[in-house]
């Protein structure tokens, strides 16, 4: 795309997850599930801590694209290394592991991860807002612009450094609350948790690993590596 073209892209983008966002933290409470208000709130799923990272990231991918259309060189190169560095680690992995993951377990059994009750309280274009349309706007930025991806370890490390974040907010959430943020994880025993823990690691690492496929055969070698 154009540059110009392009700021109008990243800038609706960035404009439909503040949206997102704003409509999610504004849901009714009225007949809300209770188990939402336990300790962390929303911001111990995945899917609300994806929808802000979409908004940052967009917001860094408009914010570069102003910078280059009023050639300020010497902003733009660093915001453009934070915006490539964001969507090849974050950005890119985690919506497509969002999307796959959420609708594999809820075709399964939606009780795991998005029980009934929730159908009263997220209307169902916001519940696609957050689980569907992640993954078109994702693979869309890699056909829209070339991004450098970090070298294989460094990308691993950064991804691995991640998911141990996440894992990590949950496992403490359980220490305070005695309640899993998804009840799918109390059907395992320790050995089963660490075994799920290590196939949904693989999971990313593989949704990582599929990005910068696609970013390598659109836009060739020369924006793998940095």
């Amino acid at each position: 795309m154009e540059t110009s073209t392009l700021t109008v892209y990243h800038c609706l983008a960035f404009a439909w997850y503040l949206f997102v966002n704003y409509s999610v933290i504004h849901l009714r409470t009225e007949n809300r599930p209770s188990e939402l208000f336990l300790y962390g709130g929303q911001w111990k799923y995945l899917t609300i801590l994806n929808l802000v990272l979409q908004a940052v990231f967009y917001g860094v991918s408009f914010l570069a694209d102003v910078l280059r259309l009023i050639k300020k060189l010497r902003c733009v190169k660093c915001v453009i290394s934070s915006r490539d560095l964001l969507f090849s680690v974050l950005a890119f992995p985690v919506s497509t592991f969002v999307c796959v993951s959420f609708w594999a377990l809820y075709t399964y059994n939606r009780e795991l991860v998005y029980p009934k009750s929730l159908d009263g309280v997220i209307p169902q274009w916001l519940n696609h807002a957050m689980h569907t349309t992640v993954l078109p706007f994702a693979f869309l930025e890699i056909f829209a612009t070339p991004h450098r991806y970090p070298t294989k370890k460094k990308g691993l490390i950064l991804v691995g450094f991640a998911y141990f974040l996440y894992m990590s907010w949950v496992l403490w959430i359980y220490s305070v609350t005695g309640e899993w943020v998804y009840p799918l994880f109390a059907w395992f025993s320790p050995v089963g948790l660490a075994a799920f823990s290590a196939a949904s690691f693989a999971a990313m690492v593989c949704c990582y690993s599929f990005g910068a496929f696609l970013n390598r055969m659109i836009w060739g070698q020369f924006f793998i590596l940095f």
